[in-house]
């Protein structure tokens, strides 16, 4: 990884407005150029990407089919008129050919064109086509943002089945021209082999695109490379990644189903190698390299983190799996760990030093959902009751965000593979120390559709929308039934106003509720 600078301003010019010669029109009017695949020229082989923007810095990722020289070139205008080139990075075998770039002394409130190029380090003067993204950072004062969450990418055996078009979720997205998207988790299915072929509840075929990589569950490094890069074989996840950055967190499929620090596979056959830590180790590797997320320095693993997008909108990742004990009854005393002790006093400091309007937590797993391991439970919730167990962690957050008298914090959320907004509320809980909050689900983006879960009364949730299949539909439908979820975030430059919308792969509109900020 390398880091760069650019500075100067510009006026917002629409992206859709340019066009490079020998370009490739694909999902939604995104143009990109077009490949070479020429046997002595570099190839950009997945596309690019950009991911944790914020008002002034941004990180560029793209991927060769050899050893080469990133060449990155920033402008201010479609066209590249005045364009400057940053630094170059050389990538090899060590990271899979990956380059990331951390580009900082952006200007604010600016849509940023890049483009990039590999050279051949083994065959000077051999270079790639050109491929050029675009990105948009964040404003410096109030101003409209509207972003994008979702979760669960190529889950359940459902991977890419040209004939049905492919990951559509995607496309529909792109079409609302996010300022950034959040996955909020599930982003691979390393535990999940695509098979060539499915057969779907309807007796029908749905006939997958594979790779070796994704014909088994993952162990190597190599394998877990490899589910990333199968979801970006798809054409609609390259346009996107393209076009609208993205923000990443992790669930547990980049791993494998419901695991936990120190668990061991031995009842699992699928698995030679039995450690889930050992597992967990290679796959979060592959997580900072296949992704655009900005290591951190002091903990190189670490994928918890806040990015700002603007005065109004703080936004707090957090990871509810590298640091949590073991999935068992949950009802023991206060020594039991989901966060952890570092990560909860980081989110306290954090969501208390924030000055923005809005205090968006990113979860990979909803609060007030069950969700079972078997016989165990996997996130914190465990049924009706007082806070127990890994709750009485979640109940010191939310009485500290209370008594801290932190407002306007919304938790948004994936996992559960449907779609919902919960109100929180305390006078319906048996835990009563929290001010009221939202909880918005959706997901997945192309996976298998499940739900609904049962609700636990600990912190009061209440269900205001729901959308998930019904008992004669049965459960892991394809996402060819159509019950494939987005949210979109609309933040009001004016009245700071946040509008949540839940939307389906077909773009109908859901559910939109409207949230007014509170003042101090």
């Amino acid at each position: 990884m390398y880091r760069s600078k650019i500075r100067g301003g510009l006026s917002r010019r629409r992206f859709l407005q340019s066009s490079a010669a020998g370009g490739l029109v694909m999902a939604g009017g995104l143009v990109l150029p077009a490949l070479s695949r020429a046997a002595d020229r570099p190839v950009i082989t997945h596309g690019l990407q950009s991911g944790d923007v914020d008002g002034g810095r941004a990180m560029l990722w793209a991927r060769a089919d050899r050893e080469a020289r990133m060449m990155v070139e920033l402008a201010t205008r479609p066209d590249f008129a005045g364009a400057r080139r940053l630094p170059f990075v050389d990538v090899g075998e060590a990271t899979d050919f990956v380059g990331k770039l951390d580009v900082t002394d952006l200007p604010a409130d600016s849509e940023i064109f890049y483009r990039v190029r590999f050279a051949d380090l083994a065959m000077p003067g051999a270079e790639s086509e050109p491929m050029t993204g675009r990105l948009r950072t964040a404003p410096s004062a109030k101003k409209t943002i509207t972003f994008g969450w979702s979760g669960d990418t190529a889950g359940q055996g459902w991977g890419i089945d040209l004939d049905r078009g492919g990951m559509l979720t995607y496309k529909t997205m792109l079409a609302h021209d996010f300022d950034f998207f959040i996955h909020s988790g599930d982003t691979v299915y390393c535990d999940g082999p695509i098979e060539a072929e499915k057969k779907m509840p309807n007796g029908e075929i749905w006939k997958n695109v594979t790779t070796e990589e994704k014909s088994k569950v993952a162990e190597t490094l190599a394998e877990f490379r490899g589910n990333w890069k199968y979801n970006m074989l798809d054409e609609h996840v390259r346009a996107f990644n393209a076009a609208v950055p993205v923000f990443y967190q992790w669930d547990d499929h980049e791993v494998l189903n419901n695991w936990y620090p120190g668990e061991m596979l031995d009842a699992d056959d699928r698995y030679k190698v039995k450690s889930a830590s050992l597992l967990a180790a290679r796959a979060n590797r592959a997580f900072i390299e296949m992704t655009p997320l900005r290591p951190n320095l002091d903990e190189p693993g670490r994928i918890y983190r806040k990015v700002s997008y603007g005065p109004m909108l703080d936004i707090f990742f957090i990871d509810m799996r590298t640091y949590r004990n073991a999935n068992g009854k949950n009802d023991e005393g206060d020594a039991v760990s989901f966060l952890g002790s570092e990560q909860a006093q980081w989110l306290e400091r954090a969501l208390a030093g924030s000055t923005a309007t809005w205090k968006v937590i990113a979860s990979d797993m909803p609060l007030g959902l069950v969700v079972r391991d078997g016989e165990n439970f996997e996130n914190m919730a465990n049924g009706d009751g007082p806070a127990r167990g890994r709750e009485i962690e979640t109940a010191r957050l939310l009485s500290f965000i209370k008594h801290a008298g932190i407002r306007n914090v919304v938790w948004l959320t994936a996992d559960v593979h449907y779609a919902a907004a919960h109100y929180y509320d305390p006078q319906k809980a048996q835990f009563q120390d929290f001010a009221p909050f939202w909880e918005f689900v959706t997901g997945p983006l192309h996976a298998g559709t499940f739900g609904p879960n049962d609700l636990d009364d600990t912190f009061g949730p209440q269900v205001m929308f729901q959308k998930a299949p019904t008992k004669e539909q049965g459960a892991n439908l394809p996402p060819s039934d159509g019950l494939q979820f987005f949210g979109k975030v609309t933040i009001d430059g004016e009245s700071e106003d946040m509008t949540v919308n839940i939307r389906d792969v077909a773009d109908n509109d859901l559910y939109s509720v409207t949230l007014k900020p509170e003042r101090a």
